[in-house]
């Protein structure tokens, strides 16, 4: 499920309006909706485009810790191959807040440090 921020809310209702008429073409074929998900498909992604480029200083920290950004595991998933995460230290424990491993990227050995 898709999560809006306040500032996102008039694409959300776009958005709303195109699942509900997809939902409608699925269960009666004999209306065919095509263009108008189009037309509101376009809407939306203009809307978006608009509203991105008047974000002020908080909206964009609030995009910054968006729920469903990607993380670093999301990014290691995707490029890294054989890898071995690296865990905690000696004297303390596990920071949150540093991850680090080693892998392969492009066949490459590497060792990430975020």
């Amino acid at each position: 499920m898709q999560t809006y921020l306040d500032f996102e809310k008039p694409v959300a209702e776009l958005e709303g309006k195109i699942a509900e008429l997809k939902s409608l073409s699925s269960t009666d074929d004999a209306v065919s909706i095509d263009e108008e998900v189009n037309r509101l498909s376009t809407r939306a992604e203009e809307a978006l485009a608009d509203i991105y480029k008047k974000l002020t200083p908080w909206q964009k920290t609030q995009v910054a810790r968006h729920p469903q950004r990607p993380h670093f595991s999301d990014y290691v998933k995707g490029l890294v191959t054989e890898w071995t995460p690296l865990a905690g230290d000696r004297k303390f424990g596990e920071d949150a807040a540093l991850q680090a491993g080693f892998g392969r990227f492009d066949g490459r050995p590497v060792a990430v440090i975020v």
